[in-house]
């Protein structure tokens, strides 16, 4: 389970969910070709700082639930996880060069979502939403009356 991540200057807890679908939806993901996958995802793991927290392979796309620092930006994560896993998958299993070209293992397109472990985006509104009336109050709020001093 994803748990949050202390440095010096921050505390994060980023979680994005991906899909990436294979070049023409191609069957391409088998066990062994799946297996390939996370051996190399737990490569990258060790060489950038991010955590693959699930990895799930259909016959023509992958998802990934992956974790990692405020340090890139999701485009970035994904194209250096989209980027090395083709590379290391090809040189694996070559039998996947016969259904596909060597460059195209993955489409261009994408989908990622943010994923909240505490919350969802009601609970987030009505925090943001609190916060400012507290402010509001801290600055406009006579404290010998507990009146707006605007009306509101």
């Amino acid at each position: 389970m994803s748990e949050h991540i202390h440095k010096e200057h921050n505390v994060s807890l980023l979680l994005y969910h991906f899909v990436c679908p294979a070049k023409y939806r191609r069957v391409i993901f088998d066990k062994e070709v799946d297996n390939s996958l996370k051996e190399v995802c737990l490569e990258l793991q060790e060489r950038y700082d991010i955590t693959f927290v699930e990895i799930w392979t259909d016959k023509d796309h992958v998802h990934f639930l992956i974790q990692w620092l405020p340090i890139y930006a999701p485009k970035r994560i994904i194209q250096i996880v989209k980027s090395v896993t083709a590379r290391e998958l090809f040189s694996r299993h070559p039998e996947i060069k016969k259904k596909l070209r060597w460059w195209e293992l993955r489409s261009k397109w994408y989908y990622v979502n943010t994923v909240g472990k505490h919350s969802n985006e009601e609970v987030i509104i009505a925090y943001v939403k609190n916060q400012w009336l507290t402010w509001y109050k801290k600055l406009y709020v006579s404290p010998y009356n507990q009146q707006s001093l605007f009306g509101v």
